[in-house]
């Protein structure tokens, strides 16, 4: 099976917003031009937040307007409110994303509004794009817990979902933003979440920090989800959550897609590269499995 080409790496925004110390503009760059060569289709290039809460994506312009965009990859960014999203627009971007939250306090904490007027910021922003032809995708975090309500009701999340569904979104990615969730409360949240939104509208976006990334993933896959988040060399996590690793590796993910016999038509060994590149840049090891496992056996 051709694997439905909606295959969304986070990289170069989520794996590195989290980071202390200043990542340099050029690093990010070449970070995003060497994921392009890749055969990635998706690549989420920045952020338009807020520097003073985000410092690590302050660049977001510079960024967007430097990369080389390979014909077949898209470069969505993130745009929290109206602001974001003009920004955004003047800078280039051709796609973007908002992101809500399933958990009330996590909503406070992340984007300093209840999930009721997150809805409202997001109309606008969705309303507008609509109006320029931009595509929007949705997230929602804490689908399977949340780092101050616990465990969050299935129900809660697909009303969320629903809601950003009727809203515009052609696709609300279900992200497990601690990394709580495991086959049993992914199969459970999805059951609830298909009852309002179809399927082909809705993707998976898992932490890995308990190690049930893979199989929550491949659950999700099992169930009829065609779209997967992950980021290179398992970068990320979340300012808002504290003890959060970071997302699962795209390495790992393609390395059980194409187990699988699923053709995603991209170059494991490229993205391999990508994300050495990017944690000798860091100074850091990479949390991919795969890449480890290579690095051994080379």
């Amino acid at each position: 099976a051709l694997f439905d080409n909606r295959y969304n790496i986070f990289g170069p925004r989520d794996g590195l917003q989290n980071e202390k110390e200043m990542v340099p503009t050029r690093v990010k760059i070449q970070l995003i031009n060497m994921l392009s060569e890749t055969g990635l289709p998706v690549i989420e290039a920045t952020s338009f937040v807020s520097s003073k809460w985000v410092p690590q994506m302050a660049d977001h312009t510079e960024v967007l307007q430097a990369i080389h965009r390979s014909s077949h990859a898209r470069y969505p960014v993130l745009t929290p409110n109206m602001h974001g999203f003009q920004d955004a627009v003047a800078a280039g971007a051709t796609e973007v994303a908002v992101f809500g939250s399933a958990s009330e306090t996590f909503s406070q904490k992340n984007i300093n509004c209840s999930i009721d007027d997150s809805m409202l910021r997001f109309e606008e922003v969705i309303c507008t794009a609509k109006q320029q032809q931009i595509p929007v995708r949705g997230y929602v975090s804490c689908a399977l817990g949340c780092p101050y309500e616990g465990p969050i009701e299935p129900t809660k999340v697909a009303e969320v979902v629903k809601r950003l569904y009727e809203l515009g979104c052609y696709e609300v990615s279900l992200g497990d933003t601690i990394g709580v969730g495991t086959p049993g409360s992914m199969a459970k949240m999805l059951h609830y979440v298909m009852k309002e939104v179809p399927s082909s509208a809705l993707a998976v976006h898992c932490h890995d920090t308990y190690g049930q990334a893979l199989a929550n993933i491949l659950t999700a896959l099992q169930m009829g989800i065609c779209a997967v988040d992950s980021s290179v060399a398992g970068l990320g996590g979340c300012p808002y959550a504290q003890g959060a690793s970071g997302n699962v590796s795209t390495e790992d993910v393609l390395y059980m897609l194409h187990g699988m016999g699923i053709k995603t038509g991209v170059d494991l060994s490229k993205v391999i590269e990508a994300g050495d590149f990017i944690c000798k840049a860091l100074k850091r090891k990479t949390n991919s499995k795969v890449a480890q496992a290579r690095s051994k056996s080379s």
